[in-house]
């Protein structure tokens, strides 16, 4: 493809060099860069891809995008200068791979939490409603039946353009997709038609990313202020920040809720260990999820089946054969009746939402025993907060090490220890092992108590010190309380 082709709609500000130059392939690592690649120069918080320009085209790049001309630009090198190179990466990609956007119905899901659980379980209904489906989400990547592993909530705009045309290729009809605030805020998703957009809630997170929550939320709005009027708009009228989000949408607006009027609208007649019994704009429906938090989630995903063609009350028959999604509220049940639940709660809400429906749940004759930690190099100010709930919400609590990356276990434990009430001291203790913290909890279990284990959920690793090692909660627990019970 030529140069001119892939810069279609990139804000360019200079051009030194030809553009009718056939392109190999887009690059934004100078590491991989090569004969007849253009380099893209992307600013990032650990490093400037600016520093890199002259190793891309000392290994054959032939075309180099950035911000800023520098100074000694080589000869016979095409430079393009934009304004912003995550922006052009993105409708270069998108040009690049023939935009595959527009040849399926692709449809963002953002917000603080649900994400996962709303892109996978749409994944999953439109699979079975008999469609050929993509899905992008953090814990897997799927081109229909063929699974790929998921680095990042929201990948680069390379790889995100690469698994669209994969599934445009294979005859996906439908495409659903997290976006997350860092996505969006890169301009990840920047050059990518979107059929519908969903807004689950807005709750602390990423304010180690963002200066302020305003900013956050601001980032999650603009995902909707850049909808087409073809496409549609779902939000959580129950979240004070759902309205927002549709302000200046030109997408057509629905909300759905459990407490008010909207478009979509539940109510919880049963809720159950075993599944939910809801009543959806006027019908009945059992579904094997669990909790409020999941209520909300169904109801999305109803809107936007709905809005996608689907029939109503086959949406309703779809509803009810979903699984749960890998590390949201998993559970086992032990020999000896111990309930066990693996959670990817790792922001104050997610943690409370959590709780609150083990609170809905249980006769109130169990005691319940949280292990819950914080992830290293990231927001130190919810640390406080998760651990606070955590004690106040639980009869035993266990602060223990999550993703720990490149940080002291003990200093983000510390932080978490800082919010804990007076009141609650002496049902706190730490332990840095993550394994040592889920095997005390299995040992202070007695029969029908409850073990929730939250913070890492579908992740099979640990990170310490960047190096990561298998570690399956699940396995992990139901070994555990295996042993205790022979």
């Amino acid at each position: 493809m030529l140069l001119r082709d892939i810069l279609y709609k990139v804000a360019i500000e200079q051009v030194k060099g030809a553009t009718d130059i056939p392109v190999a392939k887009i690059e934004f690592d100078s590491r991989k860069a090569g004969e007849g690649d253009a380099f893209v120069a992307i600013r990032g918080t650990l490093s400037d891809g600016h520093q890199y320009i002259n190793k891309a085209v000392s290994q054959g790049a032939t075309t180099v995008v950035c911000e800023a001309l520098p100074d000694n630009a080589a000869d016979g090198i095409t430079y393009v200068v934009v304004r912003n190179t995550h922006a052009a990466l993105a409708y270069m990609a998108a040009n690049f791979y023939g935009n595959p956007s527009e040849s399926l119905k692709l449809v963002g899901v953002t917000g603080t939490n649900g994400k996962t659980t709303i892109a996978t379980l749409l994944y999953q209904l439109f699979k079975n409603a008999g469609y050929k489906t993509g899905l992008l989400s953090t814990v897997k990547i799927m081109v229909g039946d063929t699974e790929y592993p998921a680095t990042h909530t929201t990948p680069d705009s390379l790889t995100i353009n690469r698994y669209l045309r994969q599934m445009a290729d294979e005859g996906c009809d439908y495409c659903f997709m997290e976006v997350s605030s860092h996505g969006i805020h890169q301009h990840r998703t920047s050059g990518l038609l979107f059929a519908g957009g969903i807004f689950t809630n807005l709750s602390h997170d990423h304010l180690d990313y963002h200066a302020t929550f305003a900013e956050y939320r601001d980032v999650k709005k603009s995902f909707f202020d850049h909808l087409p009027k073809t496409a549609f708009a779902i939000t959580n009228a129950d979240d004070k920040n759902g309205p927002v989000m549709l302000q200046n949408t030109a997408a057509k607006k629905f909300t759905y809720s459990l407490k008010s009027i909207a478009d979509y609208k539940a109510q919880i007649l049963e809720n159950q260990l075993s599944g939910l019994l809801l009543k959806i704009n006027g019908q009945e429906v059992w579904v094997k999820l669990i909790g409020t938090f999941n209520a909300y989630n169904l109801l999305a995903i109803y809107g936007a089946a709905v809005n996608l063609g689907l029939e109503e009350l086959e949406v309703l028959r779809l509803l009810s054969e979903l699984e749960s999604v890998s590390g949201r509220f998993q559970f086992i049940v032990s020999p000896t009746n111990v309930t066990a639940i693996v959670d990817y709660a790792h922001t104050p809400d997610a943690l409370e939402n959590v709780l609150k429906t083990i609170e809905d749940i249980r006769t109130r004759n169990e005691k319940l025993i949280t292990v819950v930690g914080c992830g290293g190099d990231r927001d130190k100010t919810k640390r406080p907060e998760m651990a606070r709930i955590a004690s106040s919400m639980s009869h035993q609590t266990i602060y223990t090490s999550a993703k720990q990356r490149i940080e002291v276990p003990e200093d983000i434990i510390e932080d978490m220890e800082k919010g804990v009430e007076p009141q609650d001291y002496k049902k706190t203790v730490a332990l840095v092992d993550r394994k040592q913290a889920i095997k005390l909890a299995c040992q202070l279990a007695r029969p029908n108590d409850i073990i929730l284990i939250a913070g890492k959920g579908h992740e099979t690793y640990k990170e310490i010190q960047g190096v990561k090692n298998h570690f399956d909660e699940m396995e992990v627990v139901n070994e555990l309380l295996s042993q205790l019970n022979k």
